[in-house]
């Protein structure tokens, strides 16, 4: 008993052993708790939050990149089935026989309606198709003889519906004839379908231009 006083007195502290350390460090993490120079280490839980906050931050950009060219690709398919159609229906207006004969403002009518969403105009309607670029997801019509070429026609074949009336060329467009005797026209559809995901845009020269085209006989 005398000798554990004089070591108290002397400042001598006596050894704890590792249990009752143990006990200290749980009984502190407890609590939420704890004195100057007990474990101050991160919870593993929140080390394993950054963990998965980097990760996220780097594999994002690739997903994203993905998500969008998905949406692109979808976009694309799509208008090229659809643009296909409209030309087709189109055609259909153009050599259809009726009380009233058809003419190029019927044919762009019903190109417009199967277009939804995307403007049509039909600067030249009978040409000549050019390799000029629409508009930002805008499309061009021509009504045209198969196999038009990519000049001005003064003194073309049959390229109008019958409902046209004859015209002289004007500047960068084509004349106008109209078609009779069965003979074929030829509807073709220029779209200009812009692109969102970046590196798809950059490759793609940042737009695709999607061409469709279709002969039928008129029906007068």
């Amino acid at each position: 008993m005398n000798k554990t006083r004089h070591r108290v007195k002397a400042g001598f502290i006596p050894a704890v052993t590792a249990p009752a350390i143990t006990r200290r460090l749980q009984a502190s993490r407890r609590t939420g708790g704890g004195s100057a120079g007990e474990d101050l280490r991160p919870h593993p839980r929140s080390s394993q939050r950054s963990q998965a906050l980097i990760e996220f931050a780097l594999v994002s950009p690739v997903l994203l990149l993905l998500l969008f060219g998905i949406v692109d690709i979808g976009r694309a398919v799509f208008y090229y089935d659809t643009v296909n159609h409209a030309a087709r229906e189109g055609a259909r207006t153009a050599v259809r026989a009726s009380a009233q004969l058809p003419a190029n403002a019927d044919v762009l009518a019903t190109v417009t309606s199967q277009l939804i969403g995307a403007p049509v105009t039909a600067p030249c309607p009978q040409g000549p198709i050019t390799s000029a670029t629409p508009p930002d997801n805008a499309a061009w019509l021509y009504i045209t003889e198969p196999g038009p070429p990519a000049t001005v026609e003064t003194t073309p074949p049959p390229n109008a519906p019958g409902g046209e009336y004859p015209a002289a060329a004007t500047g960068s467009c084509s004349a106008v004839n109209p078609a009779g005797g069965n003979q074929q026209l030829q509807v073709t559809i220029r779209f200009n379908l812009i692109l969102i995901t970046p590196v798809i845009a950059q490759a793609t020269a940042n737009h695709i231009l999607i061409t469709a085209s279709a002969i039928f006989r008129t029906e007068y």
